[in-house]
C-alpha cells in the first residue's frame, strides 16, 4: 500500500524484464506508472515483460492495467520511475524524480550512438546513448565479428575432430592462436585459450600452487578473479599507495621460501594506473618466483608486460566475451580435468568461433591517445565544484579516468546519466542486496563515504568530442540537483 508520500513498495519478484531492479527494494510513485523497459545493464525485456503486483492494483482502486512492455512501443502508460531503495526512500524517489529528468519527459531507449523513438508521437526527451564504460567491456569490432560470423558458418566442426570439418576449424583456432601470441609477443604454442580472464586466472594461480609452495603474494587493488582464488590458497596482499601503486620493495619484503607465485595486476580497471612491473619482473627473477599479470586492461592499450604468465580476455578489446586467454612462458598444471584439449593443459572444446573474433580482435587494436580523456578530466574539474580525479598522480592508461564527487553516492549519478544517455560506471560492488564501497578505493585511502562517491569513466574507439562535450553538459546539472537533496553535502 502507498505511504504518506505516495509511494508503493514493490517486490523485485513481480518486477520482470520490463522493469527496472536496482536493489532489494524499489519504489514506484503512485502517480505514475512503468513506461520502457531498463534494467541494469540497458534495454531490456521481452513481449511480456510487465509488473503484476497487488498492491498495485489496490493502489488504483481497481485491478490495475498489465504494465506491459512490447518492442519499439510504451504502450498506454505516461514513465516509470524506479530507483534503489538505499538510506532514504523518500529523498532518493524525488532526486530521480526532480534531478534526473521533468514529470513530463518520456525517456526512449535507443542503441548506442542512435536516437530513440516511442512511436506514440507526443512529447518525449529522445536519447542518443554514448557508450563511456569500455573498461567493463567493449562493443565487438568489425573485423572481430566478420571473424566470428565467418567461422560459424564455414568452419563447424570440433577442432579435435580430424575429418576436412574439423581440420578447418583446427585452422582458424590456430590462426587465432598466432595472432593473440603476437600481441602479446609470445609463442603460439604458450597460448591457452579459456573462457575468460576470470578462468585464465583461476588457471594461473592454482595452476602455480604446488605442494609445499602454496604462497602466492598480491596487492589489495587486484580484480576479484585474483584476489578470490589467493584466499583459498595462502596469500600475502601487500598495501598500495595513494595512487594506487604497489612499492616493488613490499612485494621484496613478503617473498618466502615457499612462494609459489607474485601476481600484479598490469593496469588497474577501476582507477587506469599502470603498475611499476619491470621493477617487479626483476626481483621476481632474483628470487627465482614465476610472475603472473593480469593483462586484462593492459592490451591494446600499452605493451603488454613480458611476465611469467599473462592473462587476457577478448571482451577488453573489441573481441566479443565469453574467451579469454593464459599466456604460459612457464609450466602451470591443469586445474580442470577432462580431455586434453589446449596440449593437455585445459580440457574443453574450444570456442573456436569466438577464440577466431579474439584473434581479429588482436590484428584490429585501435591506437590510443589520452586527448579526450584529458579533455573530459579538465571539463568536469572546471564546472563541477569538489570533484578530483583518483590516482592522477600515476601513470595512467590514456582511455580511463576514476572521479569523486563529493556528497553525493555514485549509483545515483549512474542511474541520472543512464536516463540522459550515457553509460559510465560507480566504484560500488552489489553483493546480495548491500552496496559495499569499491576495494580499489578504501585501498587507495579512501573513506567508505568517499569511494561510494566516484564515477569511473572509461573511454573507446567510438568515442568523440562531442560525446564528451554532452556528457559534461548531462553530468553538471544532474550533480547539481542531487547535491541540493543530499544531506551529506553542506
Amino acid at each position: 500500500m502507498p505511504d504518506a508520500d505516495g509511494l508503493v513498495a514493490v517486490n523485485p519478484s513481480a518486477v520482470q524484464h520490463g522493469a527496472v531492479d536496482h536493489g532489494e527494494q524499489a519504489v514506484v510513485r503512485s502517480d505514475e506508472v512503468v513506461a520502457a523497459g531498463l534494467d541494469q545493464n540497458g534495454p531490456a525485456g521481452g513481449a511480456d515483460a510487465g509488473v503484476d503486483h497487488p498492491d498495485v492494483d489496490g493502489l488504483l482502486g481497481e485491478s490495475a492495467p498489465r504494465l506491459h512492455q512490447s518492442e519499439g512501443t510504451f504502450g498506454d502508460l505516461k514513465r516509470r520511475d524506479v530507483v534503489r531503495h538505499v538510506d532514504d526512500l523518500r529523498a532518493r524517489a524525488q532526486a530521480q524524480d526532480g534531478a534526473l529528468h521533468g514529470g513530463d519527459e518520456v525517456i526512449v531507449v535507443s542503441e548506442i550512438g542512435g536516437e530513440g523513438n516511442d512511436g506514440l508521437g507526443h512529447g518525449k526527451l529522445e536519447v542518443i546513448r554514448s557508450y563511456f564504460d569500455h573498461n567493463a567491456t567493449t562493443p565487438i569490432s568489425e573485423a572481430a565479428l566478420a571473424a566470428l560470423t565467418e567461422c560459424l558458418r564455414s568452419a563447424p566442426g570440433n577442432a579435435s575432430s580430424i575429418h576436412h570439418f574439423g581440420q578447418e576449424a583446427k585452422q582458424r583456432l590456430e590462426c587465432a592462436r598466432r595472432q593473440v601470441a603476437a600481441a602479446v609477443g609470445s609463442k603460439a604454442d604458450q597460448v591457452i585459450f579459456t573462457g575468460g580472464g576470470t578462468e585464465a586466472n583461476n588457471l594461473a594461480l592454482f595452476g602455480s600452487a604446488r605442494s609445499g609452495k602454496r604462497h602466492v603474494i598480491t596487492t589489495a587493488v587486484e580484480h576479484p578473479a585474483v584476489l578470490a582464488p589467493a584466499q583459498e590458497l595462502d596469500a600475502t596482499v601487500v598495501p598500495v599507495d595513494g595512487q594506487g601503486l604497489v612499492d616493488p620493495d613490499e612485494i621484496r619484503r613478503a617473498i618466502r621460501p615457499d612462494t609459489a607465485l607474485i601476481s600484479v595486476m598490469a593496469v588497474n580497471n577501476e582507477l587506469g594506473t599502470i603498475q611499476p612491473l619491470a621493477e617487479i619482473l626483476a626481483l621476481a627473477r632474483e628470487h627465482g618466483v614465476p610472475l603472473h599479470t593480469d593483462a586484462v586492461q593492459a592490451l591494446g592499450k600499452i605493451p603488454v608486460p613480458m611476465a611469467d604468465l599473462v592473462t587476457l580476455s577478448a571482451h577488453k578489446v573489441y573481441g566479443g566475451q565469453g574467451v579469454g586467454a593464459l599466456i604460459a612462458r612457464v609450466p602451470v598444471s591443469k586445474v580442470t580435468f577432462g580431455g586434453h584439449h589446449e596440449r593437455d593443459r585445459r580440457p574443453g572444446t574450444e570456442n573456436v568461433a569466438g577464440i577466431a573474433a579474439f584473434g581479429a580482435a588482436c590484428v584490429d587494436l585501435p591506437p590510443q591517445s589520452s586527448t579526450l580523456r584529458d579533455q573530459l578530466e579538465r571539463m568536469i574539474l572546471e564546472r563541477i565544484p569538489r570533484t578530483r580525479v583518483n590516482g592522477a598522480g600515476a601513470p595512467r592508461v590514456a582511455n580511463t579516468t576514476n572521479i569523486l564527487f563529493e556528497g553525493i553516492e555514485g549509483e545515483p549519478l549512474v542511474i541520472g546519466l543512464d536516463l540522459k544517455g550515457f553509460a559510465v560506471s560507480s566504484g560500488a560492488a552489489c553483493s546480495s542486496g548491500a552496496v559495499e564501497p569499491s576495494h580499489v578505493l578504501t585501498a587507495i585511502g579512501l573513506s567508505r563515504e568517499d569511494a561510494r562517491s566516484c564515477l569511473r569513466f572509461s573511454l573507446g574507439r567510438a568515442n568523440t568530442e562531442e560525446q564528451v562535450l554532452a556528457l559534461v553538459n548531462a553530468l553538471e546539472p544532474v550533480v547539481a540537483r542531487l547535491r541540493k537533496l543530499s544531506p551529506a553535502y553542506v
